[in-house]
């Protein structure tokens, strides 16, 4: 057995507290907090670049584009990083601070630029931190409990995703339309994310390697299994673009203007009120099946919106789209936790998180393109035909104790 971290931030024995561990709430809090800074800013940062600081919507792409790429290769460094070290929790405060002192310096920015360099920062912070926050989480919690304790995570981020914009919202509509303003404010909640990570988020104890040889007897833990995994969400992924489009196909329904800030956070409370449950049955029904009934799930939502036209059916979509979310999201990052060894779980989950990366980044580009040039029927549909090849090679390629 390796030796608990000498300066006494090691987390109790997993089985203690079940999947609601002081680290599983704790981080949650964190990511809740975080993500509230982050809505605060990014859903007005196509406003503020156009009409504040003159640019236009190439240098959004650019900017965006260049920010994700970073962290998607960041999270697969970081995560091996943390392996070689035996430690997570240095890089998850390195990431989280990284991110929330950077963030509030948009206020200042006078030129494309310098909008560039601060998200380049704040994503430098979400790459820093998320494969070994994944790894730490998996770590806090028993194995059969990984599932709910992910859902929980995820419930928690996608909350943060609806009280940002309500903030936002509130502080332009009762205090001041100074955008400059409201972004250097992101900086309370991120302040508080911090330090909720420093008081509350301790260090897991490293597994037994004797009980780690026991369970690989009963579970494919090794790397080709997880390759086998990731092939298959790979697959997916291309097909999974971005959320924005179902904006752009609810606006093409009539939807107005005002109702989409409104769709966007009913979308996301649905995701938040779904993932716990999700995680929980991933635990109870194997995270593989459920990933299946997920993107299935998915395949017929999008093939709906490849047939919707009235608002009513559109808004009933983004309803059961959230699902989706809840059923997958917890699912895979136990099933990753799963599959790979304790000592290179965040080498693990960086493969992952930078497979969802690019991944997204492709769909995103293969489904505007296809939507452009052939409509965006054709869009859904081909983005459907993708899930449901993705659950068959799933069924195929995973590991049946999943």
């Amino acid at each position: 057995m390796r030796a608990a971290p000498p300066n006494g931030q090691a987390e109790p024995a997993p089985a203690r507290w079940g999947w609601l561990a002081p680290n599983v709430v704790a981080l949650g809090v964190v990511s809740l907090l975080t993500d509230s800074a982050s809505e605060m800013v990014i859903p007005l940062l196509p406003v503020f670049l156009t009409t504040v600081v003159g640019a236009g919507p190439l240098a959004l792409g650019a900017i965006e584009g260049a920010a994700e790429a970073v962290a998607s290769l960041l999270k697969l460094l970081s995560g091996r990083w943390s392996d070689r070290l035996g430690r997570r929790r240095p890089f998850v405060l390195a990431g989280y601070s990284l991110s929330s002192t950077a963030r509030p310096f948009m206020a200042l920015a006078g030129a494309a630029w310098h909008v560039l360099a601060v998200r380049l920062l704040d994503r430098t912070g979400k790459g820093l931190r998320s494969s070994p926050r994944d790894a730490l989480l998996a770590a806090s919690v028993a194995p059969e409990h990984r599932g709910a304790a992910f859902g929980l995570h995820r419930a928690m981020d996608h909350a943060g995703a609806v009280i940002g914009p309500l903030l936002a919202f509130a502080f332009l509509t009762w205090w001041s339309t100074d955008l400059r303003l409201l972004f250097g404010l992101s900086i309370i909640p991120g302040a508080l994310a911090v330090a909720a990570l420093v008081f509350a988020v301790r260090e897991a104890k490293p597994e037994d390697d004797r009980v780690t040889a026991k369970k690989s007897a009963a579970a494919p833990r090794t790397s080709g299994s997880l390759h086998r995994v990731l092939w298959p969400v790979g697959l997916f992924t291309l097909g999974n673009a971005s959320d924005l489009f179902l904006l752009l196909k609810a606006s093409e329904s009539r939807s107005s203007l005002t109702s989409l800030p409104l769709l966007w956070m009913g979308l996301h409370v649905v995701k938040m009120l779904a993932s716990v449950p999700g995680g929980w049955l991933a635990d109870v029904f194997g995270r593989r099946r459920l990933i299946a009934v997920g993107w299935g799930v998915y395949a017929a939502v999008y093939v709906g919106f490849a047939f919707a036209e009235s608002r009513v059916v559109v808004w009933a979509l983004f309803v059961v789209y959230g699902l989706y979310h809840g059923l997958t999201e917890g699912a895979e990052k136990a099933l990753v936790a799963e599959l790979a060894p304790a000592a290179s779980r965040g080498t693990a989950f960086g493969w992952y998180h930078l497979t969802l990366g690019l991944g997204g980044l492709a769909a995103s580009l293969l489904f505007g393109g296809i939507w452009q040039w052939a409509g965006s029927m054709a869009a859904f549909l081909t983005s459907a035909g993708l899930a449901l090849l993705a659950v068959v090679a799933l069924a195929v390629l995973a590991p049946r104790q999943s």
